[in-house]
């Protein structure tokens, strides 16, 4: 194992330790203090070692053993006000499911989660807790520190992969039916859990997706070491279990319109998840020289297509010694991960503002440098440079200086005048989002989007056409798998009540 890099067994071990007193003083009726509650060290998730991970797709994070993950819940200190569940899009009860994580009942813990979210395996293991429910935590602001907030999303990861792997998964019940069908476009966590909402109150449910797979962004976007797949489709296959009824390869726009979907193939309603699935690209000479990519387009190659799988792929994948990717969110680190362990010999990610503006999550920053990826701050390519065959061979990247916060809070890049310098690879990954695909706007009559093809919804995710609603990514723009979840709850809420009434 890596120099400073514990094993899960010691990791196991420690907290052990730690654990066994607390628990002989709870059975004895002792009760734990809060004193004694803020106390005990947050528990470190165990890791793959770095070495060996960067040559393989297999998850980095290997999850909590069962000693740490009641360790871990014991510093909850379940809060009456409940602040951890206001900062949760889809408003888990945070202190309930943790409570009987304290208690030793696993099953309870994941039930209780699943009365708001169908997808626990996925959210604990993507979702950027540290910026929601987790910010909102008593015990990281009495301890003055975020990072030490309770750590609810591996609380939420070990229960549902608990509920998984002892063949104890069982569906949302389902309410009687209702005779009212719904058309729900896309696959994703909006859609997902739009369906799911739906048909827990007995509506026939039918799920549409373009592409092949199910899952949208958590097949195509997010890699296999920080989301396995099978994961994804053993929490989707809980909709087929309630009824929900899913077409793969039907391009709504193409296959049928919405307007068909509504008028022609009796549906009382539709919802709108396609997400975001345009590319934004830099605008700069040299962006259609061979070895320049989107994330979206590589991502999708690497993921839903398994190009890491050679012998076995159903695409190609380019061949690159140095990878330049080109942003600082989390798909730019899952882009540079993934050419890592795609053969690359070096990956370099350039970006403009400094690692403290990074909109990535703090520990795929962390595991993307301890795997060996180079950072190369403020900086920004001008031009992307070819050879006679039109293949990359480097960029022209220019230095910037942080100047004035801008809407976002964020301190500015500012370029540095003849600072130009050039930066040797062959190939170029850019990830700076996404926007939404046109393609409804422009085959759906009466459909109001904005000048960026988001469309646009009202408080209750209702489009401008009626028995229409839509969330996610393509009202949002590229955003987080739980925020998408939660404007599709909003819209699920809103189209029970429109069917209610008719």
């Amino acid at each position: 194992m890596s120099e400073g890099i514990k094993t899960k067994e010691q990791l196991d071990a420690e907290a052990r330790v730690l654990l066994e007193p607390l628990l002989r003083r709870k059975a004895a009726g002792e009760k734990i203090t809060t004193k004694e509650r803020l106390a005990i060290p947050v528990q470190e998730m165990p890791t793959q070692d770095p070495h060996e991970r960067a040559c393989t797709v297999s998850e980095v994070a290997l999850g909590y053993s069962e000693a740490q993950v009641r360790l871990e819940a014991e510093r909850c200190l379940n809060c009456k006000n409940e602040p951890c569940v206001n900062g949760c899009p889809v408003r888990v009860p945070i202190p309930r499911f943790i409570s009987q994580i304290q208690k030793g009942d696993y099953k309870a813990a994941v039930d209780v989660i699943k009365e708001t979210n169908l997808l626990p395996s996925v959210c604990g293991r993507v979702c950027p807790q540290e910026k929601q429910c987790q910010l909102e935590c008593t015990v990281g602001k009495s301890l003055k520190d975020i990072g030490k907030a309770v750590a609810i999303g591996r609380l939420e990861r070990f229960v549902a992969d608990w509920e998984r792997e002892n063949g104890q998964v069982t569906p949302p019940q389902v309410k009687p039916k209702t005779g009212k069908k719904v058309a729900v476009i896309g696959s994703g966590p909006a859609g997902i859990t739009v369906a799911a909402d739906l048909a827990r109150e007995g509506h026939e449910v039918h799920l549409f997706e373009a592409f092949h797979k199910t899952g949208g962004v958590m097949v195509y976007g997010i890699p296999e070491f920080r989301l396995p797949k099978a994961i994804v489709q053993a929490e989707i296959d809980q909709l087929t279990k309630m009824g929900v009824k899913i077409q793969t390869n039907f391009l709504v726009g193409r296959t049928r319109t919405i307007e068909d979907l509504l008028k022609k193939d009796g549906f009382d309603a539709a919802f709108v998840g396609v997400g975001a699935g345009l590319p934004k690209f830099l605008g700069c000479p040299g962006e259609n020289l061979v070895g320049v990519f989107s994330a979206n387009e590589y991502l999708t190659r690497a993921n839903l297509m398994k190009a890491y799988d050679s012998k076995h792929a159903a695409t190609p994948i380019y061949k690159s010694k140095i990878v330049a990717v080109i942003g600082g969110g989390n798909v730019a680190m899952d882009a540079a991960r993934m050419a890592l362990r795609l053969g690359a010999e070096q990956v370099h990610v350039i970006y403009r503002r400094t690692r403290d503006e990074m909109p990535a999550r703090a520990e795929e920053v962390a595991h993307a440098e301890e795997e060996g990826i180079q950072f190369n701050f403020l900086r920004n390519p001008t031009k992307i440079l070819g050879n006679d065959k039109g293949r990359v061979v480097g960029m022209e990247v220019q230095k910037f200086q942080l100047g004035e916060p801008d809407a976002s809070g964020r301190r500015s890049p500012v370029p540095i005048a003849g600072s130009e310098y050039q930066f040797d690879c062959d190939t170029v990954i850019v990830a700076l989002g996404n926007e939404s695909n046109p393609l409804l706007g422009k085959t759906t009559e009466g459909l109001v989007v904005d000048k960026k093809g988001r469309i646009v919804v009202g408080a209750d995710q209702k489009t401008s056409l009626d028995s229409v609603y839509a969330g996610g990514d393509i009202v949002l723009g590229a955003a987080t798998v739980i925020l998408a979840m939660g404007e599709g709850r909003r819209a699920a809420a809103a189209i029970n009540q429109l069917l209610a009434k008719s």
